[in-house]
């Protein structure tokens, strides 16, 4: 198997790099946090191996207005796949404590710790919580199967036991389609649905410009995918024997398909390694240890997710079934909608995720937005200075405007001249610069 080979490989390749330091060290190459301070010397480490653990988020304090505030991270609840994580602010006394936010972090390829940016601005406004999921080569078999229906219901009980109403919903990429599929679920039902739901460069109808993914996944039959890129957990992890998509092909699939993002990376590390900038070194290394950190898919889940949402499109379609029940769009009457696209991402095409303006059709007009900013790729849609400056504080006045409006209070904030509700049949596509 391909999977025992490459970890034998990267074994190896571990043992070369210690001896590589070593040598550098008796001849006075200097050595930093991360080894021998060579630019380069690292770049082709990074690009055979993926991390043996992701890191974590480490985020132990924030500051808000001139006060740096404590931030405490805990687990609050869990299944063999996921762990729901909880970022609370400790010591704040607020009369009106504003209403969390339920992070759903894609899982597709990456952890969720590359939502480690999004978190730490969002923690600024209010508690958090992430969908953490599992690498599938540590998951043991006798857990069971893992698919996509399994994924929506993970987040369907996540939002039970937040509440539901008290909480806003935040899904990015892939977590798109299925936390819509969660939030129909819980309000047909007739229990109380999300305060909001906002979707970001997610394919809700992948048949719309379709991108290189898109095509790829129509191009091949779902039987190549499964005899081309499954492989199996070897015998050293606990996950052995199952059945995956595995992080290495996603890697280097990543790797491939993102040049300029591994590029750009690795810039901005050296030319902080090489001016000596101690806290901007180990950012900027942080930040590619997470790019680097992939995790496997289970076989059923990525299968899954390439027949229901890239080749039957069954959300955008209204013929989705989770567990034996149809995911009907029109449930959500009181949750607000909010779709975000970037004007430049590969990865989700253009509006294919301000489609789910016409899936959830019951979501009231005035609750309705849809941000289209320029300038901004596929990651820049959750980190860096887009995400910060353009996306946040819409999303920000966004969310105070339909907590208010749930609590039946007919005030609402001040739009911007760049930001509006939508309080009309008026379009409500716009595109943020800043």
């Amino acid at each position: 198997m391909l999977y025992d080979w490459l970890e034998a490989q990267r074994a190896l390749a571990r043992s070369v790099g210690a001896w590589t330091e070593y040598t550098g060290r008796l001849f006075g190459l200097p050595v930093a946090p991360g080894g021998i301070a060579v630019p380069g010397s690292g770049w082709f480490g990074r690009f055979i191996q993926t991390a043996a653990q992701a890191p974590g988020f480490d985020i132990h304090s924030v500051t808000i207005g001139e006060r740096q505030v404590s931030v405490k991270e805990t687990v609050v609840a869990a299944t063999p796949f996921c762990a729901l994580r909880h970022f609370a602010r400790e010591g704040l006394v607020v009369r009106s404590a504003p209403y969390p936010v339920l992070v759903c972090a894609p899982l597709a390829g990456h952890h969720a710790v590359m939502m480690r940016e999004m978190v730490e601005t969002l923690l600024e406004d209010t508690d958090v919580y992430v969908t953490d999921w599992a690498n599938a080569r540590d998951v043991p078999i006798t857990a069971g199967r893992f698919g996509l229906d399994d994924y929506v219901q993970t987040i369907e009980r996540f939002l039970r036991m937040l509440g539901g109403a008290g909480v806003h919903v935040l899904a990015v990429c892939q977590a798109t389609a299925p936390a819509a599929a969660a939030a129909a679920l819980v309000a047909a039902c007739g229990e109380p649905a999300p305060l909001s739901l906002t979707l970001m460069g997610g394919p809700i109808d992948a048949r719309i410009n379709p991108t290189a993914i898109g095509r790829f996944a129509l191009a091949h039959s779902i039987d190549w995918f499964r005899d081309t890129v499954i492989d199996i957990v070897p015998s050293r992890y606990a996950g052995a024997g199952r059945r995956v998509y595995p992080g290495y092909l996603q890697h280097a699939a990543l790797m491939a398909a993102h040049p300029h993002r591994q590029l750009a990376l690795e810039s901005q590390y050296w030319t902080n390694r090489m001016s000596a900038d101690e806290a901007k070194t180990a950012e900027s290394r942080r930040a590619l240890d997470e790019y680097a950190a992939v995790l496997d898919m289970t076989e059923d889940y990525f299968l899954d997710t390439l027949q229901v949402v890239f080749r039957e499109h069954r959300l955008a379609r209204g013929i989705w079934h989770v567990a034996g029940r149809h995911i009907d769009g029109s449930a959500l009457a009181r949750t607000a909608l909010c779709t975000v696209e970037g004007d430049r991402d590969d990865i989700t095409g253009a509006g294919q995720t301000h489609a789910a303006h016409t899936v959830l059709t019951s979501v009231p007009q005035r609750s309705r937005m849809r941000l289209t900013i320029a300038d901004c790729d596929h990651y820049g849609l959750f980190t860096g200075a887009r995400w910060r400056e353009a996306i946040h504080p819409e999303l920000a006045r966004f969310w105070r405007s339909a907590s208010v409006r749930r609590r039946g209070s007919p005030v609402r904030p001040s739009p911007t001249s760049e930001s509006r509700a939508i309080d009309s049949g008026q379009a409500a596509a716009m595109s943020v610069r800043r």
